[in-house]
């Protein structure tokens, strides 16, 4: 594993590889009773989800804040948000789902692996966005395979810090992009650079580095299921 991170200059300690092993294991044990991944060959977790959630860490703007506030919105069986806290154990994750499973998966790994920077929580991102204690409130919010830009930003941007960042992980699709044009500028949000990478096969990743401009306007995010009904 430890090498394939390092064709990214992705340095891994001994440490780090083993809980991520171990993260590989309760995957493939609980997939069986819940749906959480349709990929499960070893070598692929590794390249698809373990390496695929990490390649954030090659950019410079995750490396400065060293003990940032990270939160993952819609984590699933926890890409990218619980590889990030095994990787990087002074930043501080939040992960977010609304089916409770999930959660419980979650809470699990975070167990068995001991890990102290991470704190779980089920429920939806129109909901949690309004609770003082999370709005407005990270250095990085991200978000992998969850929903179309447009609808991701207004889940997203208002967890953002003015000036911090959401990081969208995303393919090919360069229309995507160009759709969120709107909404971005109703949320006072700016796309600062793409990251380009390619993966096993030659797979294209996209890392959508978005910053927020300045303090969410009070009407956003709207209400549960309108922001996935009527994009922005």
């Amino acid at each position: 594993m430890k090498d394939i991170f390092m064709k990214y200059d992705i340095l891994i300690t001994d440490e780090q590889e083993s809980l991520l092993k171990q993260y590989y294991d309760l995957l493939i044990e609980w997939n069986e009773k819940i749906n959480l991944t349709s990929i499960t060959e070893y070598e692929d977790v590794v390249w698809k989800h373990f390496l695929d959630s990490a390649l954030i860490m090659k950019q410079d703007v995750w490396k400065q804040k060293t003990e940032a506030s990270v939160l993952d919105v819609g984590t699933g069986a926890g890409f990218p948000g619980l590889v990030l806290a095994i990787l990087n154990p002074a930043k501080k994750f939040t992960l977010l789902d609304s089916l409770n499973k999930r959660i419980e998966f979650l809470n699990l790994v975070v167990e068995k692996l001991c890990l102290n920077n991470v704190s779980t929580y089920h429920g939806r991102a129109e909901t949690f966005a309004r609770k003082e204690s999370f709005r407005n409130q990270f250095d990085f919010v991200v978000s992998r395979a969850v929903a179309e830009l447009p609808i991701l930003l207004e889940y997203c941007i208002p967890f953002v810090k003015k000036d911090g960042y959401f990081v969208s992980y995303k393919g090919k699709r360069q229309e995507e992009i160009q759709s969120a044009t709107h909404a971005m500028e109703e949320l006072d949000a700016s796309l600062e650079f793409v990251e380009k990478l390619y993966l096993q096969n030659r797979e294209e990743r996209k890392l959508l580095f978005i910053k927020n401009n300045c303090i969410t306007k009070d009407k956003y995010p709207r209400k549960e299921g309108k922001p996935n009904k009527k994009p922005l």
